[in-house]
C-alpha cells in the first residue's frame, strides 16, 4: 500500500455537510494525503470556480443526484430518497474506474457524512475501509445511537420517534437535560426518523466516527464509544470560501470602522427559513438596538420564495445603524474585534466558529439538533442566553433588544467565552489532543490493510 493515503470524501450535498468535509479534506491534504471529493452535478454548477484555489491534492468528481433540474432541493426527504435510490450503482462504478488508474491511485478509505451511510456499504463491497465524519455535535450522534434504548424504555414511539409524553431526559453523563419534544428528529417527520434509524446502522461500517468537536466541549458524548475521535476545531484551516453564495467582504471594512465589542452579528445559516411576520419583528428589534448590527439576509430566508427580500422589510424599518448583506465571510467576522455577540440558529458549524472567536451567543434555534446545541451554550458552557417566544409564537422586538443588552453587558459570559476559546483552539495546535487524533487517523489509513476488529 502507498505511504500516501487516498481518501474518497463524500458529503451529503448541503452546505452544513460540505463545509466540514471540505475543511477536513484540506487538513488531510496539508498532511500529504490525496483527496478525491465527490459533489453532485447540480452543486458543481452552483460552485463554478470556487474550488480552483484548493490545490492539486484535492480532485473533484461529480455524480448526478437523480433529481430533475426544477426539483426543490430544499426538500431534504426527497433528496435523501433520490440519492439512496439512484447513486449507489454509479458510485460503485466511479470508484472502480478510479482504482483502475493504477496502484498509486487506489482509494484507501471512504469518508462520508450522515444521510448517506449507504456509501460505506458500497465501499465495504469493494473491500475499502470507511470512516464517518459527523457534521453535528457528538451529543447529537449519541441521541441517534440511543434510539433503540429510548424505544425500549417507552420514551419514544418506535414508528414515528415522537415522545410518548413530554419530559426532560439526560442521554449521557455530563450532557445537558433535553426536552423530549426537542429530540433532533422530532421536527423532521416520520420518514426522516425511519431513515436515520437505517442510516445509523449503515454508519457502523465506519471504523472511525470523526467529530468536529473536542473533549472539553462534549466529554460525556465522546466517552460513548471508542470509535469516536474528536478532531476539532476544523475551522482552524485556511478554507474560507463560500460554496453557493458570493461573500460580501465589504462588511469587513465596515466592521473596521466600529469600536471593539460594539457590533451585533446576526446570521441563521444556509437552511433556516423564517416566517414573514417573524422576519419583520427581527428587523424592528434590530432597529431598536442602540448599537450597530451586521445582518446576513440570505435570499428566501423569509420563506416567501422571492429572490429578493427587500419587500419583506416593514415600512417603519430604518436600518440606519446596521449593514445588511446576502452572505458573509463568517469566520473572519467572528474573529473581528468589533463583534459583541452572535445571534445564531445554533447550527454546529456556526457554534464551533463562534466558540473559536470567543464570542457570546444569543440563541435562536429553528429545528433538529439546534435546540440541544442551545442547551450546551446556555446551560453547560454558559457562554450565551436564549430568546423566548411570546404568546403568539414570535420572538418579539422587545425580547430581542432586552436579551442583546443583557448579553453584551455580561462580563462573566464574555470571560467564559474567551476561556472556552482558549481551551478549544489549543486542541488543534501541534501536540494538542485533536492534532494527535488526526495523526492517529492518518497513520491508521496508511497502515491498516483490510477489515479487522479495531475495537
Amino acid at each position: 500500500m502507498s505511504s500516501c493515503p487516498h481518501f474518497f470524501v463524500m458529503p451529503y450535498p448541503i452546505l452544513g455537510h460540505m463545509n466540514p468535509l471540505l475543511q477536513f479534506s484540506h487538513v488531510l491534504a496539508t498532511h500529504g494525503c490525496k483527496i478525491t471529493f465527490l459533489i453532485t452535478e447540480f452543486n458543481q454548477k452552483r460552485m463554478k470556480s470556487e474550488t480552483d484555489h484548493l490545490g492539486e491534492h484535492i480532485k473533484f468528481v461529480t455524480l448526478p443526484d437523480g433529481l430533475d433540474p426544477e426539483d426543490d432541493r430544499s426538500d431534504q426527504p426527497k433528496v435523501i430518497l433520490s440519492l439512496r435510490s439512484t447513486m449507489p450503482s454509479k458510485l460503485h462504478k466511479l470508484i472502480q474506474d478510479i482504482n483502475a488508474l493504477g496502484c498509486d491511485n487506489k482509494i484507501t478509505c471512504i469518508v462520508v457524512s450522515k444521510n448517506i451511510g449507504w456509501a460505506l456499504e458500497v465501499g465495504h463491497e469493494l473491500g475499502i475501509k470507511g470512516a464517518f465524519l459527523w457534521p453535528a455535535s457528538a451529543t447529537t450522534l449519541a441521541s441517534f445511537e440511543s434510539i433503540p434504548r429510548l424505544i425500549d424504555e417507552g420514551i419514544i414511539d418506535c414508528q414515528t420517534g415522537l415522545p410518548t409524553r413530554r419530559q426532560e431526559i439526560q442521554l449521557l453523563p455530563n450532557s445537558p437535560m433535553m426536552d423530549t419534544a426537542n429530540l433532533p428528529w422530532c421536527s423532521l417527520g416520520k420518514n426522516f426518523f425511519l431513515h436515520m434509524v437505517e442510516d445509523t446502522q449503515s454508519l457502523k461500517l465506519g471504523e472511525w466516527w470523526l467529530c468536529n468537536t473536542t473533549c472539553d466541549l462534549e466529554p460525556g458524548a465522546l466517552a460513548m464509544s471508542p470509535r469516536l475521535l474528536p478532531i476539532g476545531p476544523l475551522m482552524q484551516t485556511d478554507t474560507n470560501k463560500s460554496w453557493f453564495w458570493k461573500e460580501d467582504s465589504t462588511c469587513l471594512y465596515w466592521l473596521d470602522q466600529h469600536p471593539p465589542q460594539s457590533v451585533v452579528y446576526v446570521s441563521f445559516g444556509s437552511l433556516a427559513l423564517m416566517d414573514p411576520n417573524q422576519f419583520k419583528e427581527l428587523a424592528l428589534g434590530l432597529d431598536l438596538l442602540n448599537r450597530p448590527f451586521l445582518w446576513v439576509v440570505r435570499p428566501n430566508i423569509d420563506n416567501n420564495n422571492n429572490k429578493e427580500t427587500s419587500d419583506s422589510y416593514p415600512h417603519e424599518f430604518h436600518g440606519s445603524k446596521g449593514k445588511i448583506i446576502g452572505w458573509a465571510p463568517q469566520k473572519k467576522i467572528l474573529n473581528h474585534p468589533s463583534i459583541a455577540c452572535f445571534v445564531t440558529h445554533c447550527g454546529w458549524n456556526s457554534i464551533i466558529e463562534g466558540v473559536c472567536g470567543g464570542i457570546p451567543f444569543l440563541c435562536w434555534p429553528f429545528f433538529s439538533d439546534q435546540f440541544l446545541n442551545k442547551s450546551y451554550i446556555c446551560d453547560v458552557w454558559k457562554v450565551g442566553v436564549g430568546l423566548e417566544k411570546d404568546e403568539n409564537g414570535l420572538i418579539s422586538k422587545g425580547e430581542i433588544r432586552k436579551k442583546v443588552e443583557q448579553l453584551v453587558g455580561n462580563e462573566d459570559i464574555k470571560a467564559r467565552s474567551l476561556k472556552l476559546k482558549e481551551l478549544t483552539v489549543d486542541n488543534s495546535a501541534e501536540g494538542g489532543p485533536s492534532s494527535k487524533n488526526l495523526e492517529k487517523f492518518i497513520n491508521w489509513a496508511k497502515d491498516y490493510n483490510g477489515y479487522g476488529d479495531l475495537f
